[in-house]
């Protein structure tokens, strides 16, 4: 799994009457819900369960591995607060822990996404961390990774695995092509990616392969360094759907590759990114806009002598920046031993074991003295390139809006999906995204 839909075991969202009737539940609690102790559930476990449960939703091997080894040294230097690893699935991970929640069941210990803990947050599920959190991981973590798990003023999750959108680049046709090959200092902009995907197009292959199954977080997040947000804050702090010119220039672009340059795969449009990969070995496309960790697939899975390089994410007039909902830690409301949580939330997060949890996941860690490990800067498989991204990104705007799990189901997903296929034009996308997209996230607002 990763983040903000960059990964390939991304959750797919939750659905039934089940999940919706509780998350309009959530919503419509006050803003008191936030405050700890609300849940109602607080201290069930007092004297009872002596052995704290982690929930971790590693998948790959490394990350697993990782993970268990980590518990494993954890329980030998803290025989008196044992640790149980528990495995969860990023594909249901929302409705297990809204059902484990509700049961009274939930693990102590949460590890999830930024962007799935709005609801969790404000139903009161997830215990306030703020004052819970040590000092050296407050300074370590940097603000604006802070802001992705904080709700209301209030920390409820701790982010500390992040992933960067990039370019993978066939890097034979890049080379063939002459093209100036972009570096994180100067990466290409909009334009000149558009004009590389043409260039880079011809002899039955494309420039570029969008897969798009899941277009909404990849819209938005690149959508930052054009300076588009698409959701703004009312003075009275209420959140709104705007889609202006600058929110449409990633989408227009995208859309005109497609249907106008051809210089897109149509094709590719309703894959996930491990879909593309053949294709791209195949010599079909020539780039990929994929997140961070997919370089481990390709790493696996590449003929021997293929060429591949790892390229930054193109600028606007906002700069490089671009939004990411990172990995995160949270604990839950109902755990009667928080400091003792807390207490191994901090010994996994410690530098050197940040940076073993980012190498088993092939992502960034948010931690500034992780960042600084000479394993995440090497250019091998591209690390160099990603550790330089670090500082650009910034908390996926949408992430802390309440609603946004619907409105994007419901919404943004079908609309951006036929309009880049050019079912419908930007109009009636903006449209669909405003009006439609106002009124969803009215109900959760009132």
């Amino acid at each position: 799994m990763r983040g903000a839909g960059n990964g390939p075991g991304r959750r797919a969202a939750g659905s039934g009457p089940g999940r919706r009737a509780l998350l309009a539940a959530a919503a419509a609690l006050p803003a008191a819900a936030l405050l700890p102790g609300c849940s109602g559930g607080g201290g069930r476990r007092g004297g009872g369960r002596s052995v704290l449960r982690f929930q971790s939703l590693a998948w790959q091997k490394e990350s697993v591995d990782a993970n268990k080894r980590l518990v494993a040294e954890w329980n030998r230097t803290h025989p008196d607060i044992p640790v149980q690893y528990v495995q969860g699935a990023w594909t249901t991970v929302h409705d297990q822990l809204l059902t484990s929640f509700e049961g009274g069941e939930a693990p102590d210990v949460i590890h999830d996404a930024s962007d799935d803990l709005a609801d969790f947050a404000y139903g009161g599920y997830l215990a306030d961390l703020t004052g819970l959190l040590p000092r050296r991981l407050k300074d370590d973590i940097p603000r604006h990774s802070w802001e992705s798990g904080t709700f209301g003023g209030r920390v409820y999750g701790i982010p500390f695995l992040q992933e960067p959108r990039v370019l993978i680049a066939d890097g034979v046709k890049l080379r063939r092509s002459g093209v100036r090959v972009p570096t994180a200092r100067e990466p290409w902009t909009w334009e000149e990616f558009g004009e590389v995907a043409k260039e880079l197009t011809g002899g039955g292959g494309y420039g570029v392969a969008w897969p798009l199954k899941e277009p909404v977080s990849v819209t938005l997040n690149l959508a930052l360094s054009t300076g588009g947000r698409i959701f703004r804050r009312r003075p009275d702090g209420k959140a709104e759907v705007r889609f202006d010119a600058a929110d449409q220039v990633v989408p227009r672009l995208i859309h005109d590759q497609v249907n106008v340059v051809r210089s897109a795969a149509r094709t590719t449009l309703g894959m996930g990114g491990a879909d593309t990969l053949p294709g791209f070995f195949a010599g079909r496309y020539a780039i990929l806009p994929l997140g961070f960790s997919y370089r481990q697939q390709i790493a696996q899975q590449a003929p021997k002598d293929f060429e591949w390089t790892v390229l930054p994410a193109p600028r606007g007039p906002g700069g490089a920046d671009q939004g990411v909902s990172p990995q995160t830690l949270s604990i839950a409301e109902d755990c009667a031993r928080k400091e003792d949580a807390m207490a191994f939330v901090d010994f996994l997060l410690r530098p050197p074991n940040m940076v073993r949890l980012a190498l088993g996941d092939w992502m960034l860690p948010t931690g500034r003295e992780a960042l600084k490990a000479p394993e995440l800067r090497g250019d091998r498989h591209g690390w160099a390139t990603g550790t330089a991204l670090a500082g650009t990104l910034r908390a996926a705007p949408a992430q802390s809006v309440r609603g946004y799990a619907e409105w994007k189901d419901k919404i943004a997903t079908p609309g951006f999906q036929e309009y880049y296929s050019g079912a419908i034009d930007v109009d009636a996308l903006r449209r669909r995204l405003v009006r439609d997209g106002n009124l969803v996230l009215a109900r959760y607002q009132r």
